[in-house]
């Protein structure tokens, strides 16, 4: 039987291509830019939701400053100037295809900037009146609800509450002016108006944010996320990964997001606004109050701090908001034809001493005390064919941090990429994100090579060599250590068509199995697709391997397909979506991810290790449009074990099956 359904897998496989609809298309764009440890990274999950929200509230390019273009994270800083100075030099755009004319988007670029940008017929000037946004604004309310077709041991006993995950959020918009709402989460197996959840969701966040109100560029109150530079000193947002670096040219982030995602961690709590000086000198204050959660040792000092936001168990209950933290700081930025430069400060503290624990030599050199503060410089210069910028940061650590970009194009078709970045193994700031191979802005150097060659208008090769090494002992490898990472994707989209193609090597050193000695493990992963979009079907294939070799060799492949279909009813739409998907894996070293269409706000990118399929079928029905549903139930069934999980989280069965239900309201 498993023979038989592996064999018609591929057959149909090899049968049926193509590429889903225009909604789909920048989580393609995240599935094209994402690595392994991107994927296994939280900040990716906060990219996805994100992305999300722009894309449900898509704003007017006509009327859309740099700062509001900004916000999209696959765009470079020159063609942000691009589209700004097109709309400028020739006035309001008629249609899309008006984009063409703009040289330094690429037909990938345009079809993903569709997705979060509509054409406005007439331009309102300034901030529009408050009467008009209570008057024409938005409301929207999304409740989620995930529900398990079996049992995990906590739910027996161990977890506070019952096995359902769910969420409600309420947002408020009037264009990308003005935006507010509220959003309650729940992991499952947390309690709900219960022990310590008196209030009912186990976490809520409530925020406000408005924009270009004259010399006041920004506001933001309530929970929101902030980045300045390259993240040296602060960047509470998300962090794209080394494709994604090649797609954005290392563009500084210097902006002011609110926080409407349900993570529960790496965000600020207060008040932000970024005010207009003069021309071309931006001003932005910040100041953070909030709780958070924290591991304490027996002497009542931090150990770890924690950002899983899960509070299922009464020992994870203990960890919630046991600490507190303050920040404040100010970001001064100055752009002028071309050229930019900006000063970025902060302070913090926290009411505890944070004290990790150093019987691991690797976390010798982590943050500790309870006042920090961090300064950095950034600078660069923006032109027609060459790019630079970096950052240079500082703090109470008294070490450096300091990252470099340049970008060349030599000819339209052509561009070539160099970051390099310099991390001390004494440098630490507790709001730092950035570009990395470790996962942390501290202990590395290293230099990234990348390039992007464009032959003809729908064929594009990207290809990168990233060199790091860590001059400290890191976690699974006991002294200084290197890795290299390589990797060239090619993207053919033929009318219609799309076919991908990547394979990736990455040699990094770690512990041999006694610890006496580092060993070269080595990574192999390939991939390719395929996928076809028409007006009313559509499907995607996937192929990939896995072999990873260190003194155990590890060999793993998947197989997927993925159809959807699409129609109309009267004023009302609806689609349908499956997939099937086969994998095999020698082990998690091995370990697999695929993308998935799924529901709206929801991470897309299961894992999956061992041997078994992944089934699946989505269904939204917009019945107007003000109202719509979207189901999704999905089955991975293993056929190597009988027991799936450990722990709490253990399920005693072979197989599971998640309902996924998702009803929207627009008011």
């Amino acid at each position: 039987m498993r023979t038989l359904l592996t064999t018609l897998l591929v057959v149909c496989c090899l049968s049926v291509w193509a590429q889903d609809d225009l909604p789909d298309r920048w989580q393609r764009y995240l599935d094209q830019t994402g690595n392994l440890e991107d994927m296994e990274n939280a900040g990716w999950e906060s990219l996805q939701e994100t992305l999300s929200e722009l894309a449900e509230h898509p704003f007017d390019i006509n009327t859309a400053s740099r700062e509001d273009l900004s916000q999209l994270p696959f765009l470079t800083a020159k063609e942000v100037e691009d589209i700004v100075a097109f709309v400028y030099q020739y006035g309001p755009l008629k249609s899309a295809g008006e984009l063409a004319m703009i040289r330094s988007l690429s037909y990938e670029k345009r079809q993903l900037l569709l997705c979060f940008i509509f054409i406005g017929k007439e331009q309102e000037k300034g901030f529009p009146k408050w009467e008009n946004i209570l008057k024409y604004g938005k409301h929207t309310v999304t409740a989620t609800a995930k529900i398990p077709f079996y049992k995990r041991q906590g739910d027996d006993n161990g977890y506070l509450g019952y096995p359902y995950r769910h969420n409600l959020r309420y947002a408020f918009g009037y264009g990308n002016a003005f935006k507010a709402g509220l959003v309650g989460a729940q992991d499952a197996g947390e309690p709900f108006f219960a022990n310590r959840n008196k209030t009912g969701y186990d976490f809520y966040s409530f925020y406000a944010v408005a924009r270009n109100m004259g010399r006041l560029k920004t506001l933001a109150l309530g929970r929101y996320r902030a980045s300045f530079a390259h993240g040296l000193v602060m960047n509470t947002d998300f962090q794209l990964g080394k494709l994604g670096m090649l797609s954005n040219l290392g563009r500084n982030q210097n902006q002011l997001r609110a926080h409407s995602s349900t993570m529960q961690a790496n965000y600020l709590q207060g008040a932000a606004a970024t005010v207009e000086i003069a021309k071309g000198l931006d001003a932005t204050a910040f100041v953070s109050w909030r709780y958070i959660d924290a591991t304490l040792n027996d002497s009542g000092r931090i150990q770890t701090i924690r950002t899983d936001g899960y509070h299922r168990t009464e020992n994870e209950m203990a960890h919630k908001n046991n600490a507190s933290q303050f920040c404040g700081g100010t970001h001064l930025g100055y752009f002028a034809k071309g050229f930019h430069a900006g000063l970025t400060a902060t302070y913090s503290q926290l009411d505890r001493d944070l004290q990790p624990a150093t019987t691991a030599i690797y976390r010798n050199y982590y943050a500790s005390g309870n006042n920090f503060w961090n300064a950095s410089v950034d600078y660069g210069y923006t032109g027609a064919r060459l790019t630079v910028s970096g950052e240079t940061a500082t703090g109470s650590c008294g070490a450096l941090a300091t990252l470099n970009t340049l970008s060349w194009k030599p000819m339209d078709e052509i561009t070539l990429m160099a970051v390099q970045r310099f991390y001390s193994k004494r440098y630490y700031s507790l709001f730092s994100e950035s570009f990395s191979e470790g996962g942390r802005v501290q202990n590395e150097s290293g230099i990234y090579l990348g390039a992007t060659w464009q032959p003809m208008r729908r064929l594009q090769i990207l290809a990168y060599s990233d060199y790091a090494y860590f001059p400290w002992p890191r976690y699974q490898a006991s002294e200084a250590s290197h890795a290299w990472d390589h990797l060239m994707q090619m993207t053919w989209m033929p009318g219609n068509w799309k076919v991908g193609m990547r394979y990736r090597l990455k040699r990094r050193e770690t512990n041999n199995d006694d610890k006496s000695a580092l060993v070269w493990k080595n990574e192999h992963r390939g991939r390719l697709s395929a996928e076809y979009d028409g007006s009313t079907w559509s499907t995607h294939t996937q192929g990939e391997l896995s072999y990873s070799k260190t003194a155990e060799k590890s060999f793993g492949w998947m197989v997927s397909e993925q159809l959807q279909l699409k129609g109309k009813w009267g004023k009302g739409k609806w689609s349908a979506a499956a997939s099937i998907a086969y994998f095999h894996t020698d082990d998690y070293d091995s370990r697999l991810y695929t993308y998935e269409r799924g529901l709206l706000y929801g991470f897309n990118f299961p894992m999956f290790y061992g041997e078994g399929i992944r089934y699946w079928f989505l269904g939204k029905a917009d019945f107007s449009s003000r109202l719509s549903l979207t189901a999704k139930i999905g089955t991975t069934n293993y056929f190597d074990r009988s027991t799936i999980g450990s722990s709490y989280q253990q399920v005693n069965h072979s197989a599971v099956t998640d309902l996924e239900v998702q009803v929207r309201v627009k008011i």
